[in-house]
């Protein structure tokens, strides 16, 4: 981060000075007391469960220079405090002020899944022609946002954010911040249904993007999903669309499964055709390097370089991450789940399997409202339409996940039902053997990962 100024901070969130030196200098914006350094400055958020303002004090003597605060408090000698009405609208009005000193490219992606696969295909895409930010981890919402971009400094020479959402509103807070010039949708899906009612309503939610979007921006969105196409010639923006559909801006086609090695394809870019192989398992994939390809056609990288990044993609951890340990292949994609992740990583376990039995371990779908029993059922079919072996359900909706592998014609003996990962883990622990793939996820709040640390601790 390059330094604020602390008149210009009180500026820019409409604050007022409590204590301190208008002169002040801040070298960090931080939100966790626990990591305080030197010349930052503290923003205490108040949460369920917690109260920035009871660690003010202790910021400031771990070596802050300042805190916001929306409290009274005392003056703290020789410190700064700033008082705000709102502590995280006052974290979002400062990175809103932050963002625009920097006048390079940003690129703005939500979507129901894939949010966090695409902006790290386009970050590698990008990377071939520019120094990049991008999101890190799950940092997606009304603090992560902020703090990604008081991550920008001036050897940066493009930016990649990730902006995550559960209702109506967040999309057009984070966007205001962001202010993209490319804006990405990868896809309306159910996730968050429970609290937005239906699809329509999720579409209306992602396309609150558009509200930051640089009049002169573009639009890049996914055409074979039917509700995004059906905003063609709709938007005041330009608008380009992906996928594989015939008649689409950019069109995967001869698309070939190579199993663990990837997935490969063919596009044609300005007036050539380029053969793409992306080198992570899973045909959905292929979306994500479209929209790659998209944006970094926009801003001037060749097909030569942008198909050098996508050979660099790296899915992120705890996605779809493939491990091999003690002869098992364990697919380890337990970050978060919905029906379509869930049907994208079913799809994978069945590509990536030879000679093995294979396992579908699944847990919950959280946040899926009304439709929860009946997606769960549909998971249990949709695993053994795709002839995996062995269904393995955990979490509160384990007996619906079970009901539907058995409607589909599963056996009895090959559906197994568990409360939790522990009970589940250990039964796998006894009944798995050299040779064979199984598929961990489920929803973020389920954990799963804790299945794959069992399973691959030293005995």
């Amino acid at each position: 981060m390059e330094n604020l100024k602390c008149e210009e901070v009180i500026k820019a969130v409409g604050g007022t000075l409590v204590s301190g030196e208008i002169n002040t200098v801040f070298c960090n914006v931080s939100t966790d007391s626990r990591n305080i350094k030197q010349g930052d400055l503290f923003v205490p958020l108040i949460g369920e469960r917690f109260d920035g303002h009871d660690y003010i004090a202790s910021s400031l003597e771990q070596g802050a220079f300042g805190s916001f605060t929306q409290k009274e408090i005392e003056p703290f000698y020789g410190k700064v405090l700033i008082k705000v009405s709102d502590t995280l609208k006052a974290l979002r009005d400062l990175a809103a002020y932050y963002r625009q000193k920097y006048k390079v490219p940003f690129v703005g992606i939500t979507g129901s899944v894939g949010k966090t696969s695409t902006k790290e295909m386009v970050a590698a895409v990008l990377s071939k022609g520019f120094n990049v930010l991008k999101t890190q981890g799950n940092f997606n919402n009304e603090i992560g946002v902020p703090l990604t971009i008081f991550n920008l400094d001036k050897s940066h020479e493009a930016a990649v954010v990730e902006m995550g959402m559960s209702g109506f509103g967040e999309i057009s807070r984070l966007t205001s911040i962001v202010k993209p010039d490319i804006a990405i949708i990868t896809n309306i899906g159910v996730s968050h249904i429970e609290k937005l009612g239906s699809k329509n309503n999720i579409l209306k939610a992602k396309m609150e993007i558009f509200e930051g979007l640089n009049e002169k921006g573009l639009a890049i969105l996914n055409g074979d999903d039917k509700l995004l196409y059906g905003l063609n010639n709709l938007l005041k923006f330009r608008t380009v669309f992906y996928g594989m559909e015939e008649g689409l801006d950019y069109r995967a086609y001869n698309v070939e499964s190579l199993g663990e090695k990837g997935t490969t394809f063919d596009i044609e870019l300005k007036g050539r055709e380029y053969r793409v192989r992306i080198p992570v398992p899973g045909i959905h994939h292929v979306y994500n390097a479209l929209a790659g390809i998209a944006a970094g056609i926009e801003l001037g990288i060749s097909p030569e370089k942008i198909i050098e990044g996508i050979e660099e993609f790296s899915p992120g951890k705890m996605r779809l991450n493939i491990l091999n340990h003690n002869g098992l292949k364990i697919i380890n994609d337990a970050y978060n789940a919905s029906p379509q992740s869930m049907e994208a990583a079913i799809n994978v376990l069945k590509d990536i399997s030879c000679q093995g039995r294979t396992f579908a371990v699944l847990g919950d779908m959280l946040e899926l409202g009304e439709i929860s029993h009946s997606a769960h059922v549909e998971l249990g079919r949709y695993a053994v339409s795709k002839g995996i072996d062995f269904v393995v359900a955990v979490g509160e909706y384990r007996r619906n996940i079970a009901q539907g592998a058995i409607e589909a014609g599963a056996k009895e003996d090959r559906v197994f039902e568990f409360t939790d990962n522990i009970d589940a883990a250990k039964f796998l622990k006894d009944v798995l053997k050299s040779g064979d793939v199984l598929l961990v996820k489920g929803s973020r709040g389920m954990r799963m990962e804790e299945i794959v640390n069992i399973l691959t601790c030293p005995a």
